[in-house]
């Protein structure tokens, strides 16, 4: 096992789920760690306020790319308030671990979500709770 990474983080590193672009989509979020490097986006194609398709690019390590993949499949399909509550500890959990010095991947996976549901609500002027929103305002969004 490469570098102390479990099998799950492995496999969405070397076949990551879910790459690309969507064109002209519903939502995107771009957040990015200054400290490491990472740069997560995420877009969203959002039909009767369900992820119909999520598209991810990232420019970072295996654990960044791993977790943009991982948290790409637990949010599609599903309805936009339960991409919301999708945590970086779920992110974590569904990849089985994650060494601890790259947990920040998966906070960044959560915020990159978070953004491009919050671009989505502001495109479409749909009210929310901006505290949903507060961690974005403060450190890696850019």
């Amino acid at each position: 096992m490469a570098m102390g990474y479990s099998k799950e983080v492995m496999d969405h590193f070397t076949n990551p789920r879910n790459v690309g672009e969507i064109e002209n989509p519903d939502g995107m979020g771009e957040v990015g760690n200054a400290k490491c490097g990472d740069i997560m986006r995420i877009y969203l194609r959002i039909v009767e306020d369900v992820i119909e398709d999520v598209k991810f690019m990232t420019f970072g390590c295996a654990s960044a790319i791993a977790t943009s993949s991982i948290a790409t499949e637990l949010i599609k399909g599903k309805k936009v308030e339960d991409a919301l509550s999708l945590t970086n500890k779920a992110v974590v959990e569904a990849l089985s671990d994650l060494p601890a010095s790259k947990i920040h991947c998966s906070v960044l996976a959560e915020q990159a979500i978070k953004a491009a549901v919050k671009d989505y609500y502001d495109k479409n002027s749909i009210a929310y709770d901006a505290e949903i929103f507060t961690l974005l305002n403060e450190e890696h969004s850019h």
